[in-house]
């Protein structure tokens, strides 16, 4: 039950992220001519070129990029695939059809940053979800699998060279806002993937180590560790407290640590996710 459960909630959030990614496109990066890569990008390209429909181009690139993914990449990868395959086509058309979307605003830097936003937020959605957007996604998989060539490299090479593709029909002003654009949905993709699992980790040296994991452990409810170490100029054992906790919590830990022993050396970090005991499933080993 709890599997069917994660799969229509992973379901719904890849369906609204399609309606995000489609909002985005439709009302802001198309109706100002601002370049972008991808499979939308190459889609754009067409239409200039061949009057195509971008709905229509879409739907046949993801199509035949996706029968490559199921191919090459078999069966589990194409069903994380499927949904974004055809809902995002979908979306793009339908949100065209209704023309005063296309006219929300005529400026053309407030499109570029909520269209980067909005598309960044989708993506990231669906990355989080495990899932893939498919489209120009694959191709760079493929090769990664059958000649290891790096997933990074032939997907900045591919969006390369769509966007060069589009700079013969676009001025100096949408090329730039097409930089900007893409700066900034790579920026909330990273943030969306990574938002509510970034932690703070705090290292403590102290000779009042048992005072100060029973102050965080019962006072501040959190948990500890305690690890063995050994200083190297003297040379001498000593413990180590480690803890991770939440950014808010950081002070409070701090000013503990600090009330306890004010020579305590610390450490503090941010680390971008966390799994285990009282952070991906509960705390009491008992539940």
């Amino acid at each position: 039950m709890k599997k069917y459960q994660q799969l229509l909630s992973t379901s719904l959030i890849i369906f609204v992220a399609n309606i995000v990614l489609a909002f985005a496109v439709a009302c802001f990066i198309r109706p100002h001519g601002i370049i972008m890569g991808g499979a939308t990008g190459l889609s754009l390209t067409l239409e200039h070129y061949l009057g195509v429909n971008l709905s229509i181009t879409l739907t046949i690139l993801n199509v035949c990029l996706f029968l490559l993914g199921f191919f090459f990449l078999g069966k589990r990868f194409a069903l994380t695939t499927i949904l974004s395959t055809f809902l995002y086509p979908l979306f793009v058309s339908i949100f065209l059809s209704i023309k005063p979307l296309s006219k929300l605003t005529e400026d053309v830097l407030l499109s570029t940053i909520l269209g980067g936003i909005l598309l960044g937020v989708g993506m990231g959605l669906i990355l989080r979800m495990g899932a893939s957007t498919g489209g120009m996604d694959i191709p760079p998989l493929i090769l990664n699998k059958k000649f290891h060539i790096p997933v990074a490299l032939s997907l900045y090479t591919f969006d390369t060279c769509i966007l060069l593709t589009q700079i013969g029909f676009s001025t100096t002003e949408q090329v730039l806002y097409g930089v900007l654009f893409t700066i900034l949905t790579s920026s909330i993709v990273n943030k969306v993937i990574l938002s509510g699992t970034q932690r703070s980790q705090l290292f403590i040296i102290s000779k009042e180590y048992n005072k100060i994991r029973d102050a965080l452990l019962h006072d501040l409810n959190l948990g500890v560790s305690l690890i063995c170490m050994e200083t190297a100029m003297t040379q001498n054992p000593q413990m180590a407290v480690l803890c991770v906790t939440t950014s808010r919590k950081v002070y409070s830990v701090n000013a503990v640590v600090q009330q306890i022993d004010p020579s305590a050396f610390i450490t503090i970090s941010s680390i971008n996710e966390v799994k285990g005991r009282g952070f991906s499933f509960d705390r009491d080993p008992t539940n």
